[in-house]
């Protein structure tokens, strides 16, 4: 059997996806990801993945392009030249699967799986209906099992990529903090100034620190480092910052793809939540996190991507020591603090 993944989302929403792929690939002997431009780079770290197929979709992403008929129609005939015997449409829970799912029956696909609140017609073999607040993660494996493909026997069901390069030359002794203060959301971020103070605290506590960031944030990652961490914005790519993620005893760091990665693997974090969109979908899963941030500040559930209130209250509330004080309780270095950590699961 070939089966075929799809989602078109970002970098973290395809990390989330992962359970439910190797769910899908223990099953099939072909297992092709179907995601955007933005999520490419976590779907070729993804186990179970045998082909990644990008297609820039008009109705997802920040800047998506016009829906002309020509992208449509060579979308339709690539997928058509060899169409899977299945595809699963992962989509958020905001989202509809209806106009992926339309493209792929035009393409020949023969069963149709997705989670579904409006009418499909003919589209879907498979509707499915989510659980109410279940986390991405969960939802995603509760419609891969579905539509026949359980998690098979030894698979936790946890966030996982493939084995990253060792960043001896990048970090060297693991047991280091990072702190990664970027998102490509802008009501998602702390900002740098809070950013800095925690990186100066933290020092002073005696964590050796590492900030990160892309090619983009080098300025930011600098700021923030200041002269008391060492700043690798720019030095890693995916697969790089996986590998530094993952010798760190913690990860800071905002609701973003870096969340997500820090957590496939298997790296406590410090979520600096913004509730625009709701913890129970979004937060770290399968990994201790403490979660700081107003959970029920006025922006909650608004999917906004500027801060739509003044003085983003969300974020704001939350202090260095904050952090410090979830760093110190998920590394376990000051005593008296309760061991029992929040998990999603």
């Amino acid at each position: 059997m070939r089966a075929l993944v799809a989602r078109l989302d970002s970098f973290g929403d395809v990390l989330l996806a992962g359970p439910a792929v190797r769910a899908v690939a223990a099953r099939a002997r072909h297992t092709t990801l179907l995601c955007g431009p933005r999520g490419a780079p976590a779907a070729r770290m993804l186990p179970g993945v045998d082909e990644v197929t990008v297609w820039d979709a008009p109705w997802v992403g920040f800047e998506p392009p016009p829906a002309d008929r020509a992208g449509i129609d060579r979308f339709v005939d690539s997928v058509a030249q060899a169409p899977p015997d299945v595809a699963l449409v992962l989509t958020s829970f905001h989202q509809s699967p209806l106009p992926v799912a339309l493209l792929l029956r035009m393409a020949g696909v023969g069963r149709v799986a997705a989670d579904c609140v409006d009418y499909p017609g003919s589209l879907l073999d498979v509707r499915h209906r989510r659980a109410p607040r279940a986390h991405e993660v969960r939802a995603a494996l509760d419609l891969a099992e579905a539509a026949g493909f359980p998690l098979p026997a030894g698979d936790d069901g946890r966030l996982a990529v493939r084995e990253p390069p060792a960043p001896d030359t990048l970090v060297g002794e693991p047991g280091y903090v990072v702190v990664h203060p970027g998102a490509a959301v802008p009501a998602r971020r702390w900002g740098r100034e809070r950013c800095a103070a925690a990186v100066r605290v933290l020092a002073r506590a005696g964590y050796r620190v590492v900030v990160t960031g892309g090619p983009g944030e080098r300025e930011l990652t600098a700021a923030v480092a200041g002269g008391a961490a060492l700043d690798l914005g720019g030095r890693t790519g995916p697969a790089e910052l996986a590998g530094v993620l993952s010798r760190a005893a913690a990860v800071v760091v905002g609701n973003t793809g870096p969340a997500h990665l820090a957590a496939a693997v298997g790296t406590p974090v410090v979520s600096l939540f913004a509730p625009v969109v709701p913890a129970e979908r979004w937060a770290p899963y399968g990994v201790p996190h403490v979660l700081l941030g107003d959970e029920r500040a006025p922006c909650a559930g608004s999917r906004a991507r500027v801060c739509p209130v003044a003085g983003h209250p969300c974020l704001n509330g939350v202090s260095p020591k904050d952090v410090l004080s979830a760093v110190e309780k998920l590394t376990g270095r000051s005593p008296g603090l309760d061991p029992c950590l929040e998990r999603t699961s």
